[in-house]
């Protein structure tokens, strides 16, 4: 892999507009299990697949399953950011990366320092009441027990896209914006499986497509430079030249 690092140090060193594209297997090793490893929550059992339960009609109709799955399976507040957030935050503060696309749900961007970060499938440190809107931390949904409702009856939801719900056309937008601008786009620790945020991979249009995973991908035969390995140990070994 030593002539596959230097290529990518290379075309780090060459690129100012760096967009980061990243799924589970970024914060895997945050300790947040990744949905669709061999040891992630995709091949543990429930009475019905994690797909359903995290599905916009399973929470309206049995909102008492899916926080009780939610709370066990999806929110670690003590998870910190690894090597790869920390190594993009300090891309994007050199100047070199201007944007994060991510499929997480975590946050650990932004606790790494990152600024600009599309979230395509929202974040468990937002959550909303579903009557009045008012704002709730994450704090405040986990001291709940059972459905957190607010003061005024209504349910407070988690500000994540659920299977069944569409992505939010802003969020999408921005991302598609950067991704079209980028002169260098590293997309990393995601199977590439989920759509429709895998396809925003498409609106890149120039010769630095970087693919990091511990598996191969469809995708890979797409990419410029393909690294099957772990992305915080590709990205840690970097260095920030401004």
């Amino acid at each position: 892999m030593e002539e596959e690092l230097k290529t990518l140090q290379r075309w780090v060193d060459e690129s100012s507009r760096i967009v980061f594209f990243g799924g589970a297997g970024v914060s895997t090793e945050s300790g947040i299990p990744d949905f669709r490893s061999v040891d992630g929550l995709y091949h543990q059992h429930y009475s019905e697949p994690p797909e359903t339960i995290l599905s916009h009609s399973y929470f309206v109709n049995n909102p008492e399953g899916f926080f009780r799955f939610y709370r066990d399976k999806m929110l670690f507040p003590d998870a910190q950011p690894n090597a790869a957030h920390r190594k993009l935050a300090e891309l994007e503060q050199a100047g070199k990366l201007t944007a994060v696309v991510t499929q997480n749900i975590d946050g650990l961007h932004q606790k790494a320092g990152s600024k600009r970060v599309y979230e395509l499938h929202g974040a468990v440190s937002r959550n909303y009441c579903e009557r009045c809107h008012t704002f709730y931390s994450l704090e405040e949904v986990m001291n709940t027990a059972g459905v957190p409702r607010c003061d005024c009856g209504g349910i407070i939801k988690p500000d994540v896209v659920l299977y069944e719900e569409c992505l939010h056309d802003d969020t999408v937008n921005g991302a598609v914006s950067a991704i079209r601008q980028a002169d260098m786009l590293i997309v990393a620790g995601t199977s590439l499986v989920v759509y429709p945020a895998a396809g925003l991979i498409n609106y890149y249009r120039g010769d630095k497509l970087v693919l990091i995973n511990l598996q191969p991908t469809s995708a890979d035969r797409m990419a410029n430079l393909a690294l099957h390995a772990k992305v915080g140990e590709v990205l840690e070994q970097i260095k920030v030249n401004r």
